[in-house]
C-alpha cells in the first residue's frame, strides 16, 4: 500500500496533527508550514528531517504531497482549501471550514467537480468516550423522547481573543470558532435537523480591547422532530474552559459537571440520587480524529466527520451569525443538497 504523504499549514494546533498522521502506518509527514519565524525556526529544530517552509504555495501546489492539514488562521482556510482541491489534495482543515456563506458554496462546488477528493474538519468532541454513550442512550430511546438540549461553549481564555491572532484579523466568528463545537454535538447526538434560529449578542467582556466582534452569543434553534435547542458561545466567562451539556428526555436527563462524571436522571424524586456517569471527558486529544480521516481515503468512504456533516453544522451557524446580525429568526439554508 502506497504511503500518503501529508504538509501541514500552520504550527499553533496544526503541531498536534504531526502525532495523528504518525499514528497510520501508512501515512507520513513530509513538510511544515507557518509564516512566523520563530515557528518555523522551532520547527526546524524540533524536525529536522522534514521541509520547513513559510509559504502554504510550497505545500499546496507540492505534487508529491497527497494530503493538507490547514490549521492556518481562519480568514485563510478559503483561499487554501480552494488551492488544495485545484491541486488535487485531501483535506483536513480546522474548524471553521471557512468565514463566509459564499466562501463555503464556493468549496461545495469545487468538491462536486473532484469527488475523489476526500475532506474533514476537525470537531473533536465526537470522540469524548461520554457524548458516545450518551448517543448510544438516545438511539435505543433510553432517555425516552429528547424534547431539549442546550450546550455552552464557555472559553475560558479571553486573553486568546485580545492578545491573540483572533483580534488582529478583520472579522473572527465566536460561533463559527467555538460554538460550532456544540452544534456539532447537538445534531450528532440527536441526528436531528435544525429548521430555524433566532440569536443575540455582545461584547463586553472584550469591550475596549482590539477584539472587536462578539465575544458572547446565544442562540435559540427549532429542531425537525419539535425539539428545541440552545447553544450559548461564551469566550471571556470566568471560568475554567468547559462545555456545558444539558440533554433532557421523556425518560431521563443528563447533565455534564466540571467533575469527572457526568449526573444521569432517570426520576424526578430528588431522595433519588442521579447515576454517575464516569466515562472520559474530553478524552480525545487534537489530532484523534486523523487516522480515521487517512482511512477514509484508503477505503474510498467518509470519515466520522463527513462532507455533509461539515456544510450542514456550517449552514446553522452561518444562519445563526445571520440572526445576531438582523435580529430577526433565520431559516436554516443547507448548502449541501
Amino acid at each position: 500500500m502506497k504511503k500518503l504523504k501529508a504538509g501541514i499549514i500552520g504550527l499553533g494546533v496544526g503541531e498536534a496533527h504531526i502525532k495523528g498522521y504518525h499514528k497510520h502506518p501508512n501515512c507520513e509527514v513530509v513538510a511544515l508550514c507557518d509564516f512566523s519565524p520563530e515557528k518555523s525556526e522551532n520547527a526546524k529544530n524540533k524536525y529536522p528531517h522534514l521541509k520547513i517552509c513559510s509559504n502554504a504555495d510550497e505545500i499546496l501546489t507540492d505534487p508529491t504531497i497527497d494530503v493538507v492539514s490547514i490549521a492556518s488562521f481562519d480568514n485563510y482556510h478559503h483561499e487554501q482549501i480552494v488551492k488544495a482541491i485545484e491541486n488535487n489534495k485531501h483535506i483536513f482543515v480546522e474548524k471553521p471550514l471557512c468565514l463566509f456563506e459564499s466562501e463555503a458554496i464556493d468549496i461545495y462546488e469545487r468538491l462536486i467537480q473532484k469527488p475523489h477528493l476526500k475532506i474533514s474538519s476537525n470537531l473533536i468532541l465526537r470522540l469524548t468516550p461520554r457524548f458516545i454513550l450518551l448517543k448510544e442512550k438516545i438511539q435505543k430511546q433510553e432517555m425516552g423522547k429528547v424534547y431539549y438540549i442546550e450546550g455552552d461553549y464557555n472559553f475560558g481564555r479571553l486573553q486568546k481573543m485580545t492578545e491573540g491572532w483572533r483580534g488582529k484579523i478583520p472579522f473572527y466568528s465566536a460561533v463559527y470558532g467555538g460554538g460550532i463545537h456544540l452544534i456539532d454535538l447537538m445534531l450528532w447526538l440527536t441526528h436531528d435537523r435544525v429548521k430555524e434560529v433566532s440569536a443575540v449578542g455582545n461584547k463586553i467582556c472584550s469591550e475596549g480591547s482590539s477584539f472587536k466582534n462578539n465575544d458572547m452569543v446565544a442562540s435559540l434553534l427549532t429542531f425537525e422532530s419539535g425539539m428545541i435547542g440552545k447553544m450559548a458561545v461564551n469566550l471571556g466567562c470566568v471560568q475554567p474552559h468547559f462545555h456545558n451539556l444539558n440533554i433532557y428526555g421523556t425518560e431521563a436527563t443528563f447533565t455534564n459537571t466540571f467533575q469527572d462524571y457526568g449526573l444521569y436522571y432517570t426520576s424526578r424524586d430528588k431522595e433519588i440520587e442521579p447515576k454517575k456517569v464516569k466515562e472520559a471527558y474530553p478524552g480525545a486529544e487534537k489530532g484523534d480524529l486523523i487516522c480515521n480521516f487517512v482511512d477514509s481515503i484508503f477505503a474510498d468512504q467518509e470519515p466520522i466527520i463527513s462532507k455533509k456533516d461539515i456544510f450542514d453544522i456550517l449552514s446553522v451557524c452561518f444562519a445563526i451569525e445571520k440572526a445576531v446580525n438582523t435580529s430577526q429568526s433565520v431559516k436554516v439554508n443547507y448548502i449541501y443538497k
